[in-house]
């Protein structure tokens, strides 16, 4: 399956790139008889359902044209959420400056969850500007003492 989802990948591709899209998951399902081709893409300053329907609409003719899956499917192309988590170095590069959710396994300075604006990235830490009492304050954390990072709403 894996090389399936690669060649479909690859046939994607071209379609993300001259839109400025990027792609955050895609999956070939089988679910209650019928089978699902599911796209998540996203884009700086996120997508919108107009930019789901441009990459529906482009990837679907692309696919009708090199018939690459063998049995009928639903095309699905879709946001992959508000609040998502950030599972990979690709998704934290794609959200540098984003507002995010930090869960820990160990407390740092007294919490195990902050939320703030991810200002860099290393391949051993993160730099969040968070407030603290309505105080700005910079922390870096260890990227091996993060549980969980996930993108998050701002109030």
């Amino acid at each position: 399956m894996n090389t399936k989802i690669d060649e479909l990948k690859a046939i994607l591709q071209p379609v993300l790139d001259k839109h400025e899209f990027f792609l955050v998951d895609l999956e070939f399902v089988h679910e209650g008889g019928d089978w699902y081709l599911r796209v998540y893409a996203d884009k700086k300053g996120g997508i919108s359902i107009d930019d789901c329907a441009i990459i529906s609409e482009e990837y679907g003719e692309r696919l009708d044209e090199l018939d690459p899956i063998d049995p009928a499917y639903y095309l699905e192309v879709s946001s992959p959420g508000a609040e998502r988590v950030l599972d990979n170095d690709d998704s934290l590069l794609n959200y540098l400056d984003a507002y995010v959710n930090v869960s820990l396994y160990q407390k740092q300075d007294g919490d195990k969850v902050f939320e703030g604006k991810m200002t860099e990235i290393t391949d051993t830490q993160i730099t969040l500007n968070i407030k603290v009492k309505n105080l700005k304050k910079t922390i870096i954390i260890d990227r091996d003492k993060i549980a969980k990072i996930r993108l998050a709403i701002e109030f």
